[in-house]
């Protein structure tokens, strides 16, 4: 199964940055996002970005990270894909527990 999402950028600021969000999910297995601003964390479980259409959380098992192209805005990663969820609150409840948690493991 391949799953393809494209959304185009209408607020004035994601128009000057010229990126349009694109999700590409191919067989849960690998995964391409266009669109990307910054990493903010990776490891082998999941992944935190910031996208022109907002913060997004990635989770999933032995995710790799292929590529990370900032000039054109673009991310690759391979493993097996659980969810890709967009979060609304801007990432930063997310972000302070992911920070606490890898703290007192």
């Amino acid at each position: 199964m391949h799953i393809i999402l494209w959304v185009k950028c209408m607020d004035k600021k994601d128009r000057e940055s010229n990126f349009n969000h694109l999700v590409e999910i191919n067989e849960r297995k690998t995964l391409v996002v266009s669109g990307v601003k910054k990493l903010e964390s990776f490891d082998s479980k999941e992944f935190f970005l910031e996208s022109v259409m907002g913060y997004i959380l990635i989770k999933g098992q032995g995710l790799e990270l292929i590529k990370l192209d900032t000039s054109v805005g673009t991310l690759s990663i391979k493993g097996k894909i659980n969810s890709f969820n967009y979060l609304d609150n801007g990432g930063k409840k997310v972000k302070e527990e992911n920070m606490l948690s890898k703290l007192f493991k």
